[in-house]
């Protein structure tokens, strides 16, 4: 019999689940894991660059988290924009959705917008009659597990230093220990993926591969994948990363290519967990994730699952903090 969803599972109190971030960026704990002997260490983030070889590459997201969640001015509508498809319209998930029917209007801001189609999966589109100013009207749409609404620190403290593509929902949270000092050290090039509300979706069958993985819009440019055709070892920070990557490469062995990947825009829906075969990434820099979730199948594919479970029970005991704001792990 194949691996169940709560084969990922582990005990997390919740004291350790980080609803704010570190004064300072860098001061994270690090996890180190060694994946060909089982050896764990625990270091800070600001050792990174001691881990890493000469001909390493590191692959950071430098996607932009929009203020997507915005009210109606009656306080009775919730519209999270997951896709701004032009400045007048917007696919969203509307709260409630029975009174979001086609042909509704909500207002914002002093906007008025209409539901002009509902889909099958139960998002709307939005067209509006002028442009919403998100900056002003919006909020960040932070994961449940925080607890708490968003405040004006988090415009800064939940976004990376590199971020500049605008469009994600979530923040690539691996990314968030980096500080422009750091980055200088270290070999690296960025592609983009902007992360959509299915990283918030829980798996809700009972083995993987019933699950179905939302789909999320990448780009990795020419100049990217040279450098990583030509790295030593690519190094990911964070599972959308992982995820981009695994997905070029996947392209890249069907049409028979002997480099890892090549530049591509589109779409991507894989879905990793164990068994899979790696075929561009050689370490992976990731935050501690959420139990029988998608993103803590991936690592243990990655690393193994039973070597990825003892350092979530290693991480525990010795109180690292948590999810997005939390510490993050390095897995060699």
């Amino acid at each position: 019999m194949g691996l169940r969803t709560s084969d990922f599972h582990y005990e997390l109190p919740e004291a350790l689940i980080a609803s704010r971030p570190l004064a300072e960026r860098a001061a994270s704990r690090m996890m180190v894991v060694h994946r060909d002997s089982g050896k764990i260490e625990h270091r800070n983030f600001r050792e990174l660059p001691e881990f890493l070889r000469p001909d390493d590459l590191l692959v950071l997201n430098d996607t932009k988290v929009i203020p997507a969640r915005v009210f109606s001015d009656d306080g009775k509508i919730e519209l999270l924009c997951l896709d701004r498809l032009s400045p007048l319209e917007w696919r969203c998930l509307v709260r409630p959705g029975r009174k979001m029917r086609e042909g509704k209007t909500v207002t914002v801001g002093g906007t008025p917008g209409s539901v002009v189609e509902v889909f099958d999966n139960g998002d709307r589109l939005i067209r509006w009659e002028a442009p919403v100013d998100l900056d002003a009207h919006g909020h960040l749409a932070l994961p449940h597990y925080m607890g708490r609404d968003d405040e004006t620190a988090d415009r800064e403290r939940y976004q990376t230093v590199f971020a500049r593509e605008e469009g994600a929902i979530a923040a690539p949270t691996a990314g968030l220990h980096f500080t422009p000092e750091l980055l200088e050290k270290i070999p690296h090039d960025f592609l983009t993926l902007h992360v959509g509300v299915g990283t918030f979706r829980p798996v809700q069958v009972e083995t993987p591969e019933q699950h179905v993985m939302h789909s999320e819009r990448y780009r990795l440019t020419d100049g990217t994948a040279k450098r990583i055709n030509e790295a030593g070892r690519v190094v990911a920070v964070g599972t959308t990363v992982t995820r981009v990557l695994e997905h070029l490469g996947r392209m890249a062995a069907a049409e028979g290519l002997a480099a890892r990947c090549r530049g591509h825009e589109g779409e991507t829906d894989i879905f990793i967990y164990p068994p899979h075969e790696f075929r561009v990434i050689g370490g992976l820099l990731t935050n501690f994730h959420l139990p029988e979730s998608t993103l803590i199948m991936l690592v243990s594919a990655f690393a193994g699952r039973e070597l990825v479970l003892d350092a979530y029970r290693e991480a525990v005991k010795e109180r690292y903090r948590f999810y997005s704001y939390g510490d993050c792990m390095l897995l060699v």
